[in-house]
């Protein structure tokens, strides 16, 4: 299995692959920059096809936290883990603390956190074996609010950008996946007046949104072709991509799905086409933001945390300035700017 020369690679500072007999952990942690502060990400438990699959995924999450936590001026690096396996098979405290044990002996280099199908509980169960963990219950406890929060700001920031207002009220937006944080998401657009399109391989979870905020029910694939004015992708990566791209008929792509674009030139292509893309590690770093708070020596401050969230509004406000006025796309410009960051301090 290649690492070093895959393009995602990106000068690591360490990947560590983990594994316990007993408790059947098999995990990723990779580490890619600390320039900052130490790398801080969540931990991913997924079914991944094959290995080479779970190191693609880790080390683009983990790059991808090097540039969310300097454009959100965090303290922080970049990290990332995933768990290999089902999630509604392997989870068990034995299979959590196996996990804490490995982030242990990395001696505070990279601190986990939840992410896709890992909860809070799980976290503490982590929390067990190491102090290396963050988004604790009884502290900062479930960041999905805070992301959400960023989320719907950023798609208010876009639209202001676009139509030279922020009023929601009967814009359509399409929402891709119904995890805990598109479900705030579409709480926030409902309550703006927006109209909902949504989708997600969980029945149960559609039927949810349907029934709570009156939205519209449509099939996985139908997605892409509806004519919305919003496209906000909120389940897992590569959405935007060579098949999809020709179909979007949105003007604004905004949501809170990590490594939106399948490759970086889709960006330009989406600048070419007219539609303005929110970058993704930028509009949902609300969670990330949230965490730093309970790191503070004075303790967690619900209202500061919020106040720094609220903040990704005007961050994506400069970030689609300067796109029109140097003429780069807007991912490349979120880039240069967490690049900036990264090399000058916060």
């Amino acid at each position: 299995m290649a690492v070093f020369n895959q393009v995602e690679f990106d000068n690591h500072e360490q990947v560590v692959f983990c594994s316990d007999e007993k408790s059947g952990l098999k995990a990723i942690i990779a580490v890619h920059n600390t320039k900052l502060g130490p790398a801080v990400g969540g931990c991913r438990l997924w079914d991944y096809a094959e290995d080479q699959d779970a190191v693609y995924d880790v080390l683009r999450l983990s790059k991808g936290m090097t540039y969310k936590n300097a454009v959100a001026r965090l303290p922080f690096g970049g990290g990332k883990s995933v768990i290999i396996g089902d999630a509604k098979t392997v989870k068990s405290e034995a299979l959590f603390r196996a996990f804490g044990k490995h982030l242990e002996r990395l001696g505070g280099s990279y601190y986990s956190a939840e992410d896709v199908n890992i909860t809070t509980g799980d976290v503490m169960m982590m929390h067990k074996e190491t102090n290396y963990v963050l988004g604790l219950e009884g502290k900062s406890g479930n960041p999905s609010p805070f992301t959400a929060l960023g989320t719907f700001l950023g798609i208010k920031a876009a639209y202001q950008h676009k139509h030279g207002h922020q009023d929601l009220s009967g814009v359509k937006v399409s929402v891709q996946g119904l995890g805990a944080v598109a479900y705030s998401l579409c709480k926030y657009l409902h309550e703006a007046g927006a109209q909902l399109f949504v989708t997600d391989i969980n029945e149960a979870s559609v039927a949810r949104v349907v029934n709570d905020f009156n939205a519209t029910a449509v099939a996985i694939d139908e997605i892409y072709d509806l004519d919305v004015d919003v496209y906000a992708p909120c389940a897992l990566g590569a959405t935007v991509n060579d098949e999809t791209i020709p179909r979007i008929k949105a003007s604004i792509i905004a949501g809170c799905a990590n490594n939106q674009l399948a490759e970086p030139r889709h960006g330009d292509v989406l600048r070419e086409k007219g539609v303005l893309y929110a970058p993704d590690y930028v509009i949902n770093a609300g969670g990330i933001i949230n965490v730093y708070y309970e790191t503070k020596p004075e303790g967690y401050d619900e209202a500061l945390a919020t106040k720094h969230v609220e903040g990704i509004f005007d961050t994506l406000a400069e970030i689609f300035k300067r796109s029109d006025d140097e003429q780069k796309s807007t991912h490349v410009i979120a880039d240069e700017l967490a690049l900036e960051i990264i090399e000058n301090g916060l």
